[in-house]
């Protein structure tokens, strides 16, 4: 996926951003609406006797206001607390969240309250030749060769539009093998068809694979399905749905790379 052009371009005006990077997107999605139906002692339920800090990976951030939500909540901090208030909080866990956006990223880097312990990164999770060191890299400052937990927060969708079935079950498949547990959010699929009638509406291309998509209906059915059958996890709850429509889903990977902790934190 190439990466999209810069602030101003024609992929940033309100409605055409053909990989998901609306500047403004928790504007009409506000991040309080996902972390309102997450319970606040999920890590701890999850993880109970794990050694700290977890190591998370979110994708797709975006400008960072739910990814630093999402930390927030899960660590049980206030909304006035920052990293001075909080020196402890990169003990407990670090995030990784990344977007092909580098204006986005630039501009989640300078508004971040953690900078210790959330890092941005400008990173296109479809590019395997670009993932899997910057990946690597990331996790072997903590001794670590996957994740405790991912993010994937109304992503599927661009990932499935963009690179058509064979791409999204490539992606599922990769972040099943990289994540212990994996919190997703699928887009329904009435957003499938707005997204393309967005683009005809400004005079755009159609998503060259829209057309052709032989996984479609009910995706977070569809999803879950591949999860299970063909990535070696299970589902552990869902968590409710937005206000606007899309479920939260936790999984859990079934694969002997996540069994227990690396040997260097045993």
């Amino acid at each position: 996926m190439a990466a999209p052009t810069s602030e101003g371009s024609p992929a940033l005006e309100p409605g055409a951003a053909p990989y998901g990077n609306f500047p403004n997107y928790s504007r009409f999605h506000p991040p309080e609406g996902r972390v309102s139906l997450l319970p606040g002692g999920l890590l701890r339920s999850l993880f109970p006797a794990a050694a700290r800090p977890l190591v998370g990976l979110d994708v797709g951030c975006n400008s960072g206001e739910l990814s630093v939500a999402l930390y927030r909540h899960l660590l049980g901090l206030q909304e006035s607390e920052g990293s001075l208030d909080q020196p402890a909080a990169g003990k407990d866990l670090n995030l990784l969240c990344c977007d092909i956006d580098p204006v986005l990223i630039e501009r989640a880097q300078q508004c971040s309250p953690f900078p210790a312990s959330i890092s941005f990164a400008n990173l296109d999770i479809m590019d395997s030749s670009a993932r899997e060191p910057f990946l690597s890299s990331y996790l072997g400052r903590f001794g670590r060769s996957t994740f405790d937990i991912g993010f994937c927060m109304s992503v599927t969708m661009w990932i499935h539009l963009n690179h058509g079935d064979s791409g999204l079950m490539e992606f599922l498949s990769f972040l099943s093998s990289l994540c212990q547990y994996l919190l997703i959010e699928p887009q329904p699929w009435k957003c499938y068809r707005a997204a393309a009638r967005r683009l005809r509406k400004l005079g755009r291309n159609d998503f060259d694979h829209f057309r052709s998509l032989a996984i479609n209906g009910d995706m977070a059915e569809r999803i879950t399905q591949i999860l299970t059958k063909d990535c070696a996890m299970e589902l552990v709850c869902c968590f409710g749905s937005t206000s606007w429509d899309r479920s939260l889903l936790l999984f859990k990977s079934n694969g002997s790379n996540h069994e227990g902790r690396e040997s260097s934190e045993q």
